[in-house]
């Protein structure tokens, strides 16, 4: 089995946009070919309508996939929370050759929102207000061969960019002073750091039913392995100081590769691991070998910097390939 993650970076066919689908699709189908994926977990897709007032589907997404074989895969998606239909960006999708037995998205449904009054805001807030997470986690247990199921969660955490305070902002991204940076950093902390917490507790519900479960917790995190929001999903015993919960770490497994292929992104020359592939000791024990495809990843800041326009995506993808008991039919190189 080989499943896999990548953050495809606002994918989307709007009219007029820079680099087009077209452009886009060039790059990106082969990148997924190469995967060779059974089951692949999708970031930053975009979804689109075909008239005013239809719902949006993820019309940019059919396309990449057409003529491959991850077009006849069994698809789950996330939604807006209110309504279930795919937003307009950065909706998560997970692909898999075997059916999804079932399925489901959570935003605070686990952990609720903090409450939260600005200090620096203009003019100043008179109450608290919710600090909601930006997107939903995506749950999918997949019906392997021979009986059992492997539960893949999908997420994509806060990027660590301040938040916006109300008043306190010149542009995109300059601010009025130092104190209302910070106090948006802050919020954007407890945003990216509050969701780790909702897939860390939803990692523990699947145990609670399931001990030997095989969990794999896929995604952009947007934080490197020692920073807190790696910390809270893994929960090492390190930090629980609990023998009797080991069992319910769960592994990184670029620990498996040299520190010199260890990165998912490359920020004004700095190589930064921040996409994951987080995965519980049952799985662990049928895992052979993890790759990161980073051999042709561009530069994000120096193509921000010099307003390039390109059609491929910052963020390189992970997959790792498992030996699971029995054998696994229906195989990407055997279609």
């Amino acid at each position: 089995m080989r499943l896999a993650s990548f953050n495809l970076e606002n994918l989307d066919d709007e009219p007029g946009r820079e680099p087009s689908l077209a452009q886009r699709i060039a790059v990106l189908r082969p990148q997924l070919q190469r995967l060779d994926a059974d089951v692949l977990c999708l970031q930053e897709v975009n979804a689109q309508r075909d008239r005013k007032g239809q719902p949006r589907r993820l019309r940019a997404l059919d396309r990449l996939l057409e003529g491959t074989a991850y077009a006849g895969f069994h698809r789950a998606g996330s939604g807006r929370p209110e309504s279930g239909e795919p937003a307009d960006k950065h909706n998560l999708v997970i692909l898999s050759r075997w059916p999804i037995a079932a399925s489901r998205q959570l935003h605070h449904d686990l952990v609720p929102p903090a409450s939260y009054r600005p200090v620096t805001a203009e003019p100043p807030e008179p109450e608290a207000g919710p600090v909601l997470w930006d997107r939903p986690i995506l749950l999918a247990a997949i019906a392997l061969p021979g009986g059992r199921r492997l539960q893949v969660v999908n997420l994509h955490l806060r990027a660590p960019l301040a938040a916006p305070i109300a008043g306190q902002k010149l542009g995109a991204f300059a601010w009025k002073s130092v104190p209302a940076w910070a106090e948006g950093f802050f919020l954007a902390s407890l945003k990216r750091c509050g969701q780790a917490l909702e897939a860390r507790r939803l990692v523990d519900q699947i145990f609670d039913v399931e001990p030997e479960a095989l969990i794999a917790v896929c995604g952009d995190f947007n934080a490197e392995a020692q920073e807190t929001p790696l910390r809270i999903v893994r929960g090492d015993l390190e930090d629980t100081g609990n023998g009797a919960l080991a069992g319910r770490s769960l592994v990184p497994l670029e620990r498996a590769l040299p520190e010199s292929q260890r990165f998912s992104v490359l920020h004004q020359g700095r190589r930064l691991m921040l996409d994951h592939m987080l995965v519980s000791r049952p799985l662990l024990a049928f895992h052979q070998a993890v790759e990161v495809h980073n051999e042709a990843l561009g530069d994000e800041l120096v193509a921000y910097a010099t307003g390039s326009h390109s059609p491929e995506s910052f963020h390189a993808p992970l997959v790792a390939s498992f030996r699971l008991p029995g054998r696994l039919p229906g195989r990407l190189a055997d279609a």
